[in-house]
């Protein structure tokens, strides 16, 4: 009986700190992230925000605000003035002219396409998928979990295959598309839940994503019907 009640204590001790870790240390993470985001954000403006305080007398942080709202206006104004014919034509002609002498400038570009869907091939201007890969073929029974980032016209696919526990590293397979199986109605944070998991809940999230697809088929059999 002496024994058990120190365990116990231990026991209940170590399930609260750890349990305090797990709510608050996230959080704080995130507050990290969003101070170190704002310090960047604010430097990198600094001399925009110095003329709207020396001239308006605005706060530092009102003056960066109206700046970081300006620069989301000027971005949508040039984006819409480059998706019109016109716009697009001009800007193809100061890229090939001009931008296009700047070392590394293409490379960039289609980085950033690739990073924020601008790119016709790339997975997220069409929404990101997920995907379940046979990279020994079809015919041998193993498969990894992965995402589509590429799609290329001669017939093959681009995915990123995570490693777990940590999915920011992983490994990059070109594979033929009939070795790939995608499921649009997945969510990409579920899998990585999976991964970080080392593969703990693969069978619920396949499951479900089996129904939906069984869903889907019924539904458009009905409408045929």
């Amino acid at each position: 009986m002496t024994d058990t009640a120190p365990t116990r204590s231990r026991q209940f001790i170590r399930r609260s700190m750890l349990g305090g870790l797990v709510v608050l240390l996230p959080i704080a993470i995130v507050a990290l992230f969003l101070n170190w985001l704002y310090g960047a954000l604010s430097g990198a403006i600094k001399p925009l925000t110095t003329i709207l305080t020396q001239s308006l007398g605005l706060p530092g942080p009102v003056a960066d605000i109206v700046i970081l709202m300006l620069l989301i206006l000027v971005c949508f104004t040039v984006g819409h003035l480059v998706s019109t014919r016109m716009g697009g034509w001009a800007w193809s002609g100061l890229e090939r002219r001009l931008m296009g002498r700047l070392p590394g400038y293409f490379t960039l570009r289609d980085m950033v396409a690739q990073l924020l869907g601008g790119a016709r091939s790339s997975s997220l201007s069409r929404g990101t998928e997920v995907a379940r890969v046979w990279l020994y073929g079809r015919e041998v029974d193993v498969s990894v979990t992965a995402l589509v980032t590429a799609w290329h016209g001669d017939g093959r696919v681009t995915v990123f295959v995570p490693t777990g526990p940590n999915p920011t590293s992983g490994f990059i397979y070109h594979v033929d598309a009939d070795l790939v199986e995608t499921y649009p109605h997945a969510g990409v944070d579920r899998m990585m839940k999976t991964i970080i998991a080392c593969g703990t809940g693969s069978e619920r999230f396949f499951e479900d994503i089996e129904r939906v697809e069984r869903g889907k088929e019924q539904e458009a059999g009905n409408q045929k019907d």
